[in-house]
């Protein structure tokens, strides 16, 4: 029987998830990546993104109406990862592995789904729909946001897909919901 579970699909995705999770963060013991990884995870945090929405208010009655769009789908989201942080309670590679070294301070203690990127990959679609002149900025930088949490040891590679598939589907809903 114990042969069989380390050979089921699920084992074998684990262990893959979790050599690329070591291979990746490897990189931020490097200080410079782990710098710059980093900061692009703080503006990650928000700093970012309410700037853009910030700038989207002040610029007319259309960029207000975006700038409520990602405010509602940024609202959204913190409910949506918050509830299946709490209820799904996967620890962050850093915790479970002791490979995986800490890049910087997380915000909370779970990992599933990275909420990073969910509201990366939202405030992205959102904002490029309505200015498509933004992607050269928006879409890099939401790539970045997506690899330094694993970068950083705090996510793993699933944490970040399952993220960014919410974010897309909110930003959608969001979009669908509420046209411009």
């Amino acid at each position: 029987m114990a042969a069989l579970e380390r050979t089921s699909p699920w084992r074998r995705f684990d262990d893959a998830e979790q050599a690329w999770c070591l291979r990746l963060n490897r990189t931020s013991r490097h200080a410079a990546v782990r710098r710059f990884f980093a900061t692009i995870s703080r503006l990650g945090d928000g700093s970012f993104w309410y700037l853009l929405i910030l700038a989207f208010a002040i610029s007319g009655p259309q960029g207000a109406d975006v700038a409520a769009q990602m405010a509602a789908c940024g609202l959204a989201g913190v409910v949506l990862y918050r509830q299946l942080k709490h209820r799904l309670v996967r620890e962050r590679p850093f915790i479970s592995h002791a490979a995986i070294q800490l890049g910087t301070a997380p915000l909370d203690r779970y990992s599933f789904p990275s909420g990073h990127t969910l509201h990366a990959v939202s405030f992205t679609v959102v904002a490029t729909t309505h200015v498509p002149e933004l992607a050269p900025i928006l879409l890099p930088f939401a790539l970045l946001v997506a690899a330094s949490r694993v970068v950083l040891g705090l996510h793993y590679p699933s944490d970040v897909l399952a993220g960014a598939a919410l974010g897309l589907a909110l930003a959608q809903a969001t979009l669908v919901a509420w046209p411009g």
